[in-house]
């Protein structure tokens, strides 16, 4: 990687009037986080009115010049860098978002945080538990505030189903099972791309899809005490896609499953796959409990379905679809009339504003936000996972 720095053309952007500070941000990847990213911080401040402070789009690297420039100009940052030390070193960028491969997340995070920067980074937060543990002891040391982006919990309805686990309408938790599936390399001639790769994804679809219902399982349920798992790869060998005709070797879990027993006596179930065909991106999970159930489709992210036992008349009581946009709804007063519904992109708009108002206001991020702490968690349970699965599905207990 060059240190070649570049600048964009564009008008000049003058800042708002009052006393409304702005807050500079430097991002590391330009592809899907970095757009779903960009695009957050630009709507935040007029969703967010008046924001704790205006995201100012500093600067954006990547690997290849031509891409982050065309990238920088597409999203709005001031300049460009195939360097992200440069990105590190900003005295104007005062957060920095990582979107870039996951073996490009401890190195640059751990730097920023030196540099005295706060910090959001993607998910898995490392590729491995060792790793995810000293990116969470540097910013731990530097006293910076940090993010692991797990943008589900900023899902209105799945923080309205934390709502109602908080305030006991489920009561004792029984059970929580999961599932996340995807179809978009079920088809053996997709080429080889990082994620199907170990030495830079850490672990297939666990650490991609896993990694979301995992945190989704200790942010409704709480802590789990032990898991079996078990793995598989279905496609060992695939085409490079460089026009060579050689094939390179998935060394990566195709899928997974898992048994969770949590620290509450609860029991869990957790599934992903890239091979379940015909299905785009179904995250789903059901929770029930000895008051009642939940059930979410993130499909149908702006609906949750509600049985409580103890609500109406017996024969009248089933499962409610419960439409989540009234403006008493979480995050929902921000947004359009009810019944408005908002989409996918929104939840990243909710997570960066609650990260910036951490950071202005000197509040914690947990519990409603994912720190870093939260993701080296994820990470040992990952871990425990693939330990389980290369030992026949032996149950593994859970030391963080």
């Amino acid at each position: 990687m060059s240190d070649q720095v570049g600048f964009v053309t564009m008008g000049e952007a003058k800042g708002p009037s009052g006393d409304i500070p702005t807050i500079g941000v430097g991002m590391l990847g330009y592809a899907f986080m970095g757009k779903a990213h960009a695009n957050a911080y630009k709507k935040l401040p007029y969703i967010f009115w008046p924001p704790a402070a205006i995201p100012r789009l500093v600067t954006i690297a990547g690997r290849s010049e031509q891409a982050v420039a065309e990238a920088a100009r597409r999203y709005g940052f001031a300049r460009y860098t195939t360097d992200w030390r440069q990105v590190v070193s900003d005295p104007e960028v005062q957060i920095f978002d990582n979107g870039g491969p996951n073996n490009m997340h401890a190195e640059p995070c751990i730097a920023a945080a030196e540099a005295g920067k706060h910090i959001i980074c993607e998910k898995p937060l490392g590729r491995t538990a060792a790793e995810a543990k000293q990116m969470l002891e540097a910013v731990r040391k530097a006293g910076v505030k940090h993010a692991c982006a797990f943008n589900y919990r900023f899902v209105p309805a799945i923080r309205q189903a934390r709502q109602l686990i908080e305030q006991g309408a489920l009561g004792r938790i029984y059970h929580f099972r999961a599932r996340y599936l995807q179809e978009w390399i079920a088809d053996p001639q997709f080429p080889m791309v990082w994620r199907l790769q170990k030495s830079v994804a850490g672990s297939g679809a666990l650490g991609d899809l896993g990694a979301h219902i995992i945190d989704l399982a200790r942010f409704l349920v709480g802590e789990p005490r032990s898991v079996n798992g078990l793995t598989a790869t279905f496609i060992k060998e695939r085409p490079l896609g460089d026009g060579s005709g050689r094939t390179g070797t998935v060394d990566v879990d195709d899928a997974f499953v898992a048994l969770v027993e949590f620290e509450n006596g609860a029991l869990g179930t957790l599934e992903a796959t890239r091979f379940a065909l015909g299905r785009k991106n179904l995250n789903t999970f059901e929770i029930n409990g000895s008051r009642g159930s939940i059930s979410f489709n993130l499909e149908r992210l702006n609906e949750l379905e509600v049985y409580l036992a103890d609500v109406g008349p017996r024969e009248a009581r089933g499962f409610s679809d419960v439409l989540v946009t009234e403006s008493y709804h979480p995050f929902y007063a921000n947004w359009w009339p009810h019944g408005h519904i908002i989409g996918w992109e929104h939840t990243f708009v909710h997570e960066l504003n609650h990260l910036i108002e951490a950071i202005v206001q000197n509040k914690p991020v947990e519990p409603y936000g994912a720190t870093f702490e939260d993701g080296y968690r994820c990470a040992v349970i990952c871990d425990a996972i693939l330990q389980s699965a290369a030992n026949g599905g032996a149950p593994v207990p859970i030391r963080y």
